[in-house]
């Protein structure tokens, strides 16, 4: 039983990884938009926009299956839609380019949808007493993909011909390393017998069962996706992630052009890089941090840090640009981590690949709208970078409101346990 278990977390990494590949999309960014889209920058990102929206629908659906079907089928199913949009993807021209919102965005995005939760679920499942722990192992392979393979994706795109003609060439080969990955770790995605949960947290000391600090019933009570919409825990932890992408994705997203226009121009990309790499090791961190000191009290750390970091951005120079983005990347790595262990925590594990989909949705949310906004204020201060500030009070006031929202749910869960 420990064997299955140690080689379905394998299987879920290496999935994860390969999956990092669909968010390197700044890779792509520049030659799509002149090659496919004519230039319209804006355009070309819409597809990126999509891929993100579509991934919470991907988990929603994928989730669902999982439970009617079984997981190793899901995972299976989303590995052939990720490839076979990539695939498509590589035939796009200008003259049928919105057939690239299609194939990379939704279907690529429905396919990441399919394996990223169903993946999350099952490894939980495997591990109830280390939810925090196995979750931060598969986000972060998720986030260290797009530090591995970056360069792998920038030598394929010069190996195919440079920016604006070798991007479909690389799409061909990474459908292969999709379909690859995604069929051969399948077959290692399996949700363990019925009673193994039970059984595996009954072996563990109460005290490492119920987190200190996060208040959180220990009642087993399991919340179908119906259920779970209808409680008011539900919507606080949705639009705490909503705003924790907002203000994560936003000052991350700032990095390059930050650092360019405060002369950092030949140090940038070595500086995203570490920013990337920072963003994945949080993810990791913090899911062990939070089986700790519990999910409420690390999103709670990590939402002030970010709050206070980002009031000070226009105010650092030179390289402390970089260990300023490079910390909120870890902040905001973190909340990615904590958010599906505390969804399982509160809702259940049986229906946790659903239900995470459904919180999901907020993440994609917040995506859309930080991008929109990055947009933006990237266009306003073109020529003076302190008219970026603005942008950098939103964030802030962003992570504070999820603050707020946090202490609202910690008290909530504390006299919901008193009632008891």
């Amino acid at each position: 039983m420990k064997n299955k278990s140690i080689y379905t977390v394998l299987a879920a990494v290496v999935i994860q990884l390969a999956l990092g590949v669909a968010y390197i999309w700044s890779v792509f960014q520049t030659g799509i938009a002149d090659s496919i889209f004519g230039g319209d920058n804006a355009a070309a990102s819409l597809t990126f926009s999509l891929l993100l929206a579509m991934l919470a629908i991907g988990s929603v659906i994928g989730g669902k299956l999982a439970v009617r079907f079984t997981t190793r089928i899901v995972v299976f199913s989303g590995g052939i839609i990720l490839s076979l949009g990539f695939f498509l993807a590589s035939f796009v021209t200008p003259a049928n380019a919105w057939l690239l919102w299609v194939t990379y965005g939704i279907m690529g995005g429905i396919g990441m949808g399919f394996t990223y939760s169903t993946t999350i679920a099952c490894t939980q499942k495997w591990f109830p007493h280390k939810k925090g722990l196995v979750t931060g192992i598969i986000v972060s392979a998720l986030g260290f993909g797009g530090v591995v393979f970056t360069p792998v994706v920038e030598w394929l795109i010069v190996f195919f011909g440079g920016a604006g003609a070798g991007e479909q060439g690389a799409f061909r080969i990474l459908s292969a390393v999709f379909l690859i990955v995604c069929t051969a770790g399948s077959i290692f995605m399996k949700n363990p017998p019925e009673g193994y949960m039970d059984s595996s947290v009954a072996a563990v000391p109460a005290a490492k069962t119920n987190k200190p600090g996060d208040h959180v019933t220990n009642d087993k009570k399991i919340y179908t996706t119906g259920e779970m919409i209808k409680t008011p825990q539900f919507y606080l932890i949705i639009f705490t992630y909503l705003l924790a992408c907002m203000s994560g994705l936003m000052m991350i997203g700032f990095a390059k052009p930050v650092a360019v226009a405060k002369g950092l121009a030949e140090t940038a990309t070595i500086g995203v890089l570490a920013i990337t790499l920072s963003n994945s090791v949080g993810r990791l961190t913090w899911g062990m941090v939070s089986d700790r000191i519990g999910r409420i009290n690390t999103i709670l750390i990590l939402s002030s840090g970010t709050a206070v970091l980002s009031l000070f951005m226009n105010a650092v120079t030179g390289n402390w640009v970089f260990v300023f983005i490079a910390v909120i990347g870890f902040f905001y790595g973190g909340v990615i981590g904590t958010v599906p262990s505390l969804t399982a925590d509160l809702f259940g594990a049986k229906y946790m690949a659903v239900n995470y989909g459904v919180v999901l949705l907020g993440f994609g949310a917040g995506a859309i709208v930080s991008s929109q906004i990055a947009g933006h204020y990237k266009n306003v201060a073109a020529s003076d970078i302190s008219l970026m500030y603005p942008a950098f009070i939103i964030a802030s006031c962003c992570a504070f409101v999820g603050v707020v929202l946090m202490v609202i749910l910690k008290v909530m869960l504390k006299r919901n346990n008193e009632k008891a």
